[in-house]
């Protein structure tokens, strides 16, 4: 496969995996930031190797064939944003784009012996989890941190927006994977709550809350 077939291969991965349906050309046209049309080249071409399911005007889909590769390349993805974290000391906002690169490297050999020489981890920096070898991902437990209700305590496992604005956000309130949380009270005018993060008090706005995945303690 080509950089930009695999690259269409995981974002189709991604939208179906939020949503457990068939995803729009629109909708992969946006997340690849690219023409409908172009999108429809694309998906025509990774149909022909039987990558994706295709039907006009009823949506994309993954084949068995096509799930298992989007994987590879995930599993990928999140095993060099391991590696750069721990063992390079990049921070968890810049990591992404250079992960980006390294995905397409295509030696099998390579990304099994990362995962073993990282002690196969399960998830990345962001708390995501990361496809073993056979494709198989270990389920996380998780809720939004604005689900919670007053007085529930929680540690943070994860973040739904992982752009490096909200990551560097996040780390000046010192908030990351593993903060201990607890939920004191909802602002019923705007939703923004009230949160104890190890002992430092803090007010954040809905949006925030809702961007932050938590297990509860």
């Amino acid at each position: 496969m080509t950089h930009s077939e695999e690259n269409y291969l995981k974002a189709i991965y991604h939208l179906t995996s939020s949503t457990n349906t068939d995803v729009s050309t629109n909708a992969i046209a946006e997340t690849m930031e690219t023409k409908a049309s172009s999108v429809t080249d694309m998906i025509k071409k990774l149909a022909e190797k039987d990558l994706v399911n295709y039907k006009r005007y009823q949506g994309v889909s993954l084949t068995i064939k096509g799930g298992l590769a989007a994987k590879m390349i995930v599993r990928k993805h999140r095993l060099w944003e391991v590696f750069l974290v721990e063992k390079l000391d990049f921070s968890w906002d810049e990591v992404h784009d250079i992960a980006e690169q390294l995905e397409h490297i295509k030696s099998e050999k390579l990304i099994n012996k990362l995962d073993n020489f990282l002690g196969n981890p399960t998830e990345d920096p962001h708390g995501d989890p990361i496809p073993d070898a056979n494709g198989q991902i270990q389920k996380i437990e998780k809720q939004l941190l604005s689900e919670l209700t007053m007085g529930q305590i929680a540690i943070c496992v994860g973040v739904k927006d992982t752009s490096s604005e909200f990551l560097k956000y996040l780390d000046k309130q010192e908030i990351s994977l593993g903060s201990q949380i607890e939920f004191i009270e909802k602002e019923e005018f705007d939703l923004s709550v009230k949160i104890n993060v190890d002992g430092n008090v803090l007010n954040i706005s809905n949006k925030i809350a809702s961007n932050i995945f938590v297990k509860l303690n």
